[in-house]
C-alpha cells in the first residue's frame, strides 16, 4: 500500500504500523481522527504534504530483517543486537498497547467478549517475556559473551554456576514455545487480527499492533531458537 494524497490514515497505519512514527512526529491523530486523508490532516496543520508523504515511504520502504544473514555474525554481537533491537522493542510496545487494549476492551467488550481474552494472554505474555528476557541479559547472553571473548583471547572459561549452557537455552527454548502457544491463542480469538465491521480506528489499530508485535516476536525467537543457541552450544563444545 502505497502513500498517497488520498490515503486514508487509519487504513495505513492498520496495514503498517511502522508508518505511526510519522503521523506521531507531525501530531497528526491516526486513531480516533483516523478516518481522514493524509491531504485533510496535512492541510489542517499546515503541513508540507510532499514532506509527509516522503517520510511515509522511507518508512515503509525500510529493509526489514530478512535480507540480513545473521549466520555471519559473531555471536557476542548478534547477542547485543537482539537484546537493544528485539527486547527493547517488547519493552516499548508493551507500554504502548496495554492502553490501547483497556480502551477497546472498555468499548466494545460487551459486544466482543473475546477482546478481554485477548487482553488476559497478551498482558500474561507481557508478564513472562519481561522475565524471560531479564534471564537472558543477567545470565546467559553474558555467557556468550565470555566464551566469545575466552575464545578470542585463547584464555581458560571458567565453570558457569548452571553447567552447561544448554542448561539456559532449554529453559529459554521452553519459554518461547510457551510464548508462541499464546499468540497462536491470540490470533485466533482475533480471527487472525481481522477486525470487525465495527470497529474503530483505535480497535484496529490495536490488532494491528499486536499483529505486529508477534510477527517481531517470530523474528526474535527465530535468531535466538535457529542461530545463536544453536551456535552457543557448539561454541561451548570448542572448550571440553
Amino acid at each position: 500500500m502505497n502513500a498517497k494524497e488520498t490515503t486514508i490514515i487509519g487504513d495505513l497505519v492498520a496495514k503498517d504500523y511502522r508508518t505511526s512514527e510519522i503521523f506521531k512526529k507531525y501530531d497528526i491523530d491516526f486513531c480516533c481522527n483516523g478516518n481522514r486523508t493524509i491531504q485533510d490532516a496535512c492541510e489542517s496543520k499546515n503541513l508540507d504534504i510532499k514532506l509527509i508523504l516522503s517520510e511515509l515511504e522511507s518508512k515503509m520502504e525500510t529493509p526489514n530483517e530478512a535480507s540480513i544473514d545473521f549466520k555471519t555474525w559473531p555471536l557476542d554481537l548478534l547477542a547485543d543486537y537482539i537484546e537493544k533491537k528485539h527486547h527493547r522493542y517488547v519493552e516499548t510496545k508493551i507500554t504502548e498497547i496495554k492502553p490501547y487494549l483497556e480502551k477497546i476492551v472498555k468499548v466494545h467488550g460487551g459486544k466482543h467478549p473475546e477482546l478481554e481474552q485477548i487482553q488476559e494472554l497478551f498482558l500474561h505474555s507481557a508478564g513472562e517475556l519481561s522475565m524471560h528476557m531479564k534471564k537472558e541479559e543477567l545470565v546467559l547472553f553474558p555467557r556468550i559473551r565470555k566464551m566469545v571473548a575466552a575464545k578470542q583471547s585463547q584464555t581458560e572459561l571458567d565453570p558457569a554456576h548452571f553447567g552447561t549452557v544448554k542448561n539456559p537455552i532449554a529453559m529459554m527454548m521452553q519459554e518461547h514455545d510457551n510464548e508462541g502457544e499464546n499468540f497462536r491463542k491470540i490470533s485466533a480469538l482475533s480471527n487472525r487480527y481481522t477486525a470487525p465491521d465495527d470497529a474503530c480506528n483505535t480497535y484496529r489499530v490495536s490488532f494491528s499492533l499486536i499483529k505486529e508485535f508477534e510477527e517481531d516476536l517470530h523474528q526474535h525467537i527465530h535468531l535466538e531458537n535457529n542461530i545463536l543457541f544453536p551456535k552457543a552450544i557448539e561454541l561451548e563444545a570448542e572448550f571440553a
